[in-house]
């Protein structure tokens, strides 16, 4: 086992009083795994200026800009971050969501888009 130990001490991470974090749950959950790199760079954009219920007024074109992506693009890394319930869009207000299970994220939004392998596995598993 590896011991854990400082690497550069005078730098410990703190919580800034400008608040911003990303939950484990992330990568436990296998959320990640979901994403593409552009939809989890969005992510951790929206993340990082969202106020501490989520919300962020930033508009599609300053996110264009600061990462440096192209329209079509941004609007299929969105989906994809709606499609699993880690955020909520309603030009021009983004909101990044609490952290579900994928089957407890679509039964809380069941409005938005799934594929129908999803559809079929949640049909099999007595999801409603």
């Amino acid at each position: 086992m590896v011991e854990k130990r400082l690497i550069c001490p005078q730098r410990i991470r703190k919580i800034p009083k400008t608040f911003s974090w990303l939950d484990h749950r992330l990568v436990s959950d296998h959320h990640i795994d979901r994403l593409s790199h552009q939809a989890a760079a969005l992510y951790l954009f929206l993340v990082t200026v969202a106020d501490a219920q989520g919300l962020s007024y930033y508009s599609n074109q300053t996110i264009l800009q600061r990462l440096t992506m192209d329209a079509n693009t941004l609007m299929q890394a969105r989906h994809e971050l709606i499609r699993i319930g880690l955020i909520a869009y309603q030009k021009p207000l983004y909101q990044v969501l609490a952290v579900d299970t994928p089957i407890e994220a679509t039964r809380k939004y069941p409005g938005h888009i799934q594929s129908l392998a999803q559809i079929f596995k949640q049909i099999g598993e007595g999801a409603s």
